[in-house]
């Protein structure tokens, strides 16, 4: 009597199972096949120098990647409106930093809010003199949140030779975040014998800011995560100037970067 009822049950679970696997299949093949706008692809050619710069291929898997980042992290606006620039320059500063890594996604991020300007250490955005901060991977109970604000956002695109670029500086953290400390040392990207010479070219290049030495930003003093996070801004944003200003950096971030 147990067996029977168990096909019973069985058979229809079974049916289920099946109808949801090719159902799901269907599903990721369409997703796969989807292609970007002409109206996204226009605002990655005006917005995006690292995209203008790729070949024909590359700027195909670039706009399929920006397409399932957007599926998978949602983006939403505070006290703002977000437009498709905003979705495309948001997208574009995910792939831009992991774009050698062709399976790498971010588990570590759920969610993306856009405030219209800089905001403080208890999220406020309008009023109050300390809303200095642009952009903020999220920890303890915010943690798979990023804020992002869209004044910022906008600016680290609009003048491509700053090496400035509030998104892309957020997107590095969650990268060196990936091994679990927000720490300076990307050590899922590295090999375990460069991860002393790199925190001594970090400690090396902190101390040149220091002096006036430098002409990476001030902020990159805070702490070796910040510095990491500052130079691959610079490094992804003008690197023919980085390279000539910091050859050793360069080179490090190219091999951490896996940039050619």
């Amino acid at each position: 009597m147990f067996e029977k009822f168990f096909i019973i049950l069985l058979v229809p679970v079974t049916i289920y199972v099946v109808y949801y696997l090719l159902n799901r299949t269907a599903k990721n093949n369409k997703a796969i096949k989807r292609a970007l706008s002409d109206e996204g692809k226009e605002i990655l050619e005006k917005e995006v120098a690292y995209y203008r710069h790729l070949s024909i291929t590359d700027k195909l898997e670039f706009e399929s990647r920006c397409l399932r980042f957007l599926d998978t992290v949602k983006i939403e606006g505070v006290g703002v409106t977000v437009e498709l620039k905003d979705y495309m320059m948001i997208a574009a500063s995910a792939i831009i930093p992991i774009f050698a890594f062709k399976k790498w996604t971010y588990p570590n991020l759920t969610n993306i809010m856009v405030y219209p300007s800089q905001f403080n250490k208890t999220y406020d955005f309008e009023g109050h003199a300390d809303r200095n901060i642009m952009g903020m991977v999220g920890e303890g109970a915010m943690n798979g949140q990023m804020i992002l604000s869209k004044s910022a956002l906008e600016y680290g695109f609009r003048n491509t030779y700053d090496g400035q670029n509030t998104a892309i500086h957020e997107f590095v953290h969650l990268i060196d975040k990936a091994d679990g400390a927000i720490d300076g040392i990307p050590a899922y990207l590295m090999d375990k014998s460069s991860v002393i010479p790199f925190m001594n070219l970090i400690r090396e290049e902190i101390a040149k800011i220091k002096e006036n030495k430098s002409d990476i930003d001030d902020y990159g003093m805070t702490s070796p995560a910040e510095f990491f996070a500052v130079a691959a801004e610079y490094f992804f944003e003008n690197p023919e100037k980085f390279k000539i200003n910091h050859p050793a950096l360069y080179q490090a971030l190219s091999e951490i970067f896996e940039q050619s």
